[in-house]
């Protein structure tokens, strides 16, 4: 079931924020990542509109929506991945906006393949500024 986050359920969303990030992103330095909990924590998802995938009382992934059209998130927790749970929390979104964007590492090989899968495009590649990594802002449109 996919439902809005509410503030119980924080931790969870958190916890499948950090170990994907840690896991997806193997080219970045793990303590890039421990540094930005916090901010992501207290600064980026209470401005998000963040909707949850729920199973059995347990958070299976989640996305967030910034500036009504960008995904700034959108994680499954490992042991679910393969279980189309990704696909059910994008179309979800794409039934409620009219266009998505998002920005991926050009190392994830996996993610890109994945937005490619639900219909983003490349717009353009771009530096991110700060991890100095390349990346794809992906856009998808009704």
């Amino acid at each position: 079931m996919i439902t809005l986050l509410e503030n119980t359920k924080i931790d969870d969303v958190m916890d499948i924020w950090l170990k994907s990030n840690i896991e997806a992103h193997n080219c970045i330095p793990e303590q890039y990542w421990l540094d930005n909990y916090e901010l992501v924590k207290t600064e980026y998802l209470p401005i998000s509109n963040t909707n949850i995938y729920e199973d059995q009382d347990t958070v299976k992934g989640f996305i967030s929506i910034m500036d009504g059209s960008f995904i700034g998130a959108l994680f499954v927790s490992n042991e679910y991945r393969g279980q189309g749970i990704g696909k059910k929390l994008i179309n979800y979104c794409k039934e409620r906006y009219d266009t998505l964007e998002l920005a991926v590492f050009k190392d994830n090989k996996p993610a890109i393949a994945f937005y490619y899968s639900c219909n983003f495009k490349i717009a353009t590649e771009q530096l991110h500024e700060d991890s100095g990594f390349w990346e794809y802002h992906m856009i998808w449109s009704k």
